[in-house]
């Protein structure tokens, strides 16, 4: 009998399960897949940031001449990119399989099945079957990518971000549906590695979710990029015919076609809940998403969920965070709700963004008297060192009490720089206080102390 037992082994699942074994609880964990670590490690976040990382350098390499670095006739070896890739992910799933031995938690391959109150079945590949005794469940299975109703995903020229991560070459053309965090990374990245590149988006802006201004910057980025983008724009249809797509999509008032050799879509990721047995459950679902409570609890007493299964930011963070909340409520801790108000994202395209916190336009529905700063990063000498010539920090906070409500980035280390904005959130620092603190000079951080002061229209380098 465990005392916790958890199903998936992504960024949630393992988290949890090492939490849980840390408090002193019998703990196992079961995984469909042949390895450890589920949808980030395995064909999300991981594999795709390394990716990344080799469009950075290939792009570098390119334009290094500038500061004196000639590299003549480079070239990308995109075979060996793929096997880079594959080392890094092969690494991360060994090493969250030692930290399950680390921990002494009890692995289970296969898929499981909740039978009852306290009771699984798993089945491995070869059709074996063990039976599984727990005092409670925490699902974490994740999620799988979305299509659309009139869409048909054939793997090899309409393909999902499962399959384009393991593309033998790269296609000389690709238009992307989507342009959320995934499609906008993929567009970047093979715009780079020298795929003509176009992005087919429903909502009148690129990463829609972010702050209107920093959307607005990155659209400008792509078209310098060359990376053609149709924002308000319907998908119709999607033709396969010799080897090439045909997509047509409505733009205004006229339909519009678009061909290229690969058609990715990435419009979401859907809750991977299939024959997990929630029938035998009193688990609720709500458009497709296990409903829980603020401490992850379902209307099953004792089942746990986690991740992508419930309507949640699709991040591995936040699936980390649910994990270590819904175990620390088993072990009555009492800890705190998740603000999802303070969650980072991160999109790893290039420039990079980063946010937290309320956009000037979600704080303006909350009814607050917004003051806002900005600041241009180019301005600053770090980023004319590392030739970044775009980039911009915006500052949305409280004119009646100053404190700061979001954080918003675009440009070089935006990813990294975000902590700082999550540190303002989470001490709920006002402006003043922000400004107050001194950054490092040269850096690229100083953009975000110059936004500071800009919302107290104090700032020293700006136009």
């Amino acid at each position: 009998m465990f005392d916790v037992t958890v199903i998936g082994s992504g960024p949630g699942g393992y988290v949890a399960a090492i939490r849980a074994a840390q408090l002193g609880l019998r703990t196992a964990i079961i995984e469909r897949d042949k390895n450890l670590g589920g949808t980030c490690l395995l064909r999300g976040c991981i594999p795709t940031k390394a990716l990344l990382h080799t469009a950075d350098v290939f792009n570098e390499l390119k334009h290094a001449k500038s500061v004196g670095v000639v590299a003549d006739s480079v070239t990308l070896d995109f075979g060996q990119a793929q096997k880079n890739k594959s080392k890094i992910v092969l690494k991360g799933a060994k090493g969250v399989e030692f930290l399950m031995k680390k921990n002494k938690i009890q692995v289970f391959k296969g898929t499981a099945h909740i039978d009852g109150p306290g009771r699984l079945t798993v089945a491995g590949e070869d059709g074996a079957t063990q039976a599984v005794q727990t005092k409670n469940i925490i699902i974490a299975t994740g999620s799988i990518p979305r299509s659309l109703p009139n869409l048909a995903i054939d793997g090899k020229q309409i393909i999902t971000s499962d399959e384009i991560l393991e593309l033998p070459e790269i296609p000389k053309s690709l238009i992307v549906l989507g342009a959320g965090a995934v499609g906008v990374e993929f567009a970047s990245m093979f715009a780079r590695f020298g795929s003509d590149t176009t992005i087919i988006e429903l909502l009148p802006h690129l990463l829609p979710i972010e702050d209107e201004d920093i959307s607005v910057e990155l659209e400008k980025s792509f078209k310098k990029q060359g990376i053609k983008a149709f924002t308000s724009a319907q998908f119709q249809s999607a033709k396969v015919e010799d080897g090439q797509v045909t997509v047509a999509a409505r733009i205004g008032e006229e339909t519009r076609e678009f061909t290229a050799e690969k058609f990715l879509v990435a419009v979401g990721r859907g809750a991977y809940t299939n024959g997990l047995g929630l029938d035998n459950t009193r688990v609720e679902m709500e458009r497709g998403y296990i409903k829980v409570d603020d401490h992850m609890r379902t209307a099953e007493p004792n089942v746990y969920a986690i991740g992508d299964v419930i309507p949640t930011p699709w991040l591995a963070h936040v699936a980390s965070a649910e994990g270590i909340l819904a175990v620390e409520t088993i072990a009555g801790k009492d800890p705190r709700p998740i603000n999802y108000d303070r969650v980072p994202g991160c999109t790893y395209c290039q420039p990079e963004v980063a946010s937290i916190g309320l956009t000037e336009a979600k704080a303006r529905e909350r009814g607050f008297d917004v003051q806002i700063g900005k600041f241009s990063l180019p301005v600053l000498a770090k980023t004319q060192i590392v030739g970044a010539t775009e980039g911009l920090v915006k500052i949305v906070s409280d004119k009646k009490y100053d404190e700061v409500l979001g954080v918003h980035i675009i440009g070089p280390s935006a990813t990294e720089m975000i902590v700082e904005g999550g540190a303002a959130l989470q001490m709920e620092a006002t402006v003043a206080e922000m400004i107050n603190m001194i950054h490092a000079h040269p850096t690229v951080s100083e953009g975000l102390h110059e936004a500071f002061e800009d919302a107290h229209g104090m700032v020293i380098h700006g136009a």
